[in-house]
């Protein structure tokens, strides 16, 4: 998973904030020519719109980006960001999808604590001292508290001119967020009908009962759980953990050892790469062209 350690050793290998710079403008050209919008939020890509969004929850007021197609009713994805939260790699995550014909929302899991983008990418976060910053706020983000999330967002999508609500809902996860996707879809089985956490940490937790191993008897939904080659090399029983609970609760789930390491998916992760990303983003359609 993608812990101190990790970030500690990325900033070892002399990764500064311009080099990371240059890094992040090369992902994102690539992530263009494969389709994904490099456009800010007050140049939204044609035939989409966006906007900034909040509403109440059990624990306060989230906040969030959501983007869809501007015509048309369309199944609707949650998208739990990484450790790093709301940033422009993932809104344009969320265009690409978009893209492709989903209402997307972005959702900021440390609303309890801060509104908004708090880092401007993973370099910020390094030099930032983002661990220090996100620690109290992540210590909230239990099971109970994104199943209590997951109920209001739901409640929320469906309220959305342009959300199909006779489509099952969608859930993506990176990183800390991949957990998130299968408490979400034990949260509302009956509206969350696919997840897919990319590169996710903590999805095996034996002494927590809420491990997201441990709660797929609630789960209607299928799932995508896509592991990066470093995270399954130091633990290589979980991804047959995770596959053994699922095939006991009856849930459809391809448990997948990506040739990427952790933060693969994200175009300003120092670990980002764009033919294992351009993997995950074809299984991921699949998922949702098959579940919603």
């Amino acid at each position: 998973m993608c812990d101190e350690a990790k970030l500690g050793e990325w900033a070892r290998q002399a990764i500064s904030r311009r080099q990371f710079g240059a890094l992040t403008g090369a992902a994102a050209l690539a992530a263009c020519a494969s389709g994904e919008s490099s456009g800010n939020a007050q140049s939204p890509t044609p035939a989409l719109t966006e906007r900034g969004i909040n509403f109440a929850t059990a624990d306060g007021t989230m906040d969030g980006f959501f983007v869809q197609p501007a015509t048309g009713n369309h199944p609707a994805v949650i998208l739990w960001p990484d450790i790093a939260s709301i940033r422009e790699s993932k809104r344009n995550i969320a265009r690409k999808l978009a893209g492709a014909g989903y209402a997307v929302l972005v959702v900021n899991p440390y609303y309890r604590d801060v509104t908004g983008e708090q880092f401007a990418d993973f370099a910020a976060f390094i030099s930032d001292g983002g661990f220090r910053k996100v620690g109290p706020w992540r210590g909230k983000l239990n099971a109970e508290a994104i199943m209590r999330d997951t109920a209001s967002i739901v409640d929320w999508l469906d309220r959305q001119e342009g959300v199909d609500q006779a489509r099952g809902i969608g859930t993506q996860g990176y990183c800390m967020g991949g957990p998130f996707t299968v408490w979400s879809a034990a949260a509302v089985p009956s509206r969350v009908k696919a997840a897919a956490s990319f590169h996710g940490g903590g999805l095996v937790r034996p002494d927590n009962p809420m491990s997201p191993h441990k709660v797929l008897d609630k789960v209607d939904a299928q799932l995508l759980i896509a592991v990066a080659q470093d995270d399954d090399a130091k633990a290589p029983e979980d991804k047959t953990t995770f596959a053994d609970a699922a095939k006991a609760a009856g849930v459809t789930a391809k448990v997948e050892v990506y040739p990427g390491d952790h933060g693969w998916m994200v175009s300003d992760s120092p670990a980002y790469d764009a033919a294992a990303a351009a993997k995950g983003e074809a299984d991921l359609l699949a998922l949702y062209g098959a579940a919603l």
